[in-house]
């Protein structure tokens, strides 16, 4: 229960951020869906599978040790900036840190499916 609630938070934080407009939010997951289906397309089944599971799983990651050090979104680490604002706090940006991240989340899903598919 508590796992579920965790998780509960965590989509409202994503829902709700004001990091990105929400026609980029919607637009990224447009994104990562036409290249895993041209992944699928261009190397097939197993390696599309391959590079799913190993970006997710590092993307997730990276979620989970910025959850982590920005103590669930609420404290700024790195490039994700929290302004405190009387007694709300309002996460205000993210950047180079987090994107370079999950590019290298790409290269390396990409090179494992290569690899092991």
């Amino acid at each position: 229960m508590k796992l579920l609630n965790e998780f509960i938070y965590d989509f409202k934080f994503i829902k709700s951020h004001t990091l990105q407009p929400t026609w980029y939010k919607i637009f990224k997951i447009i994104f990562v869906l036409a290249v895993i289906l041209g992944y699928y397309l261009i190397f097939g089944s197993t390696k599309t599978i391959i590079f799913a599971l190993a970006f997710f799983s590092l993307s997730f990651m990276v979620h989970m040790i910025y959850r982590v050090k920005t103590e669930k979104f609420t404290k700024t680490w790195l490039d994700f900036v929290v302004l405190e604002e009387g007694d709300r706090t309002r996460a205000e940006s993210i950047g180079k840190f987090y994107y370079t991240a999950i590019f290298l989340n790409a290269i390396i899903s990409f090179v494992l499916s290569q690899v092991i598919g």
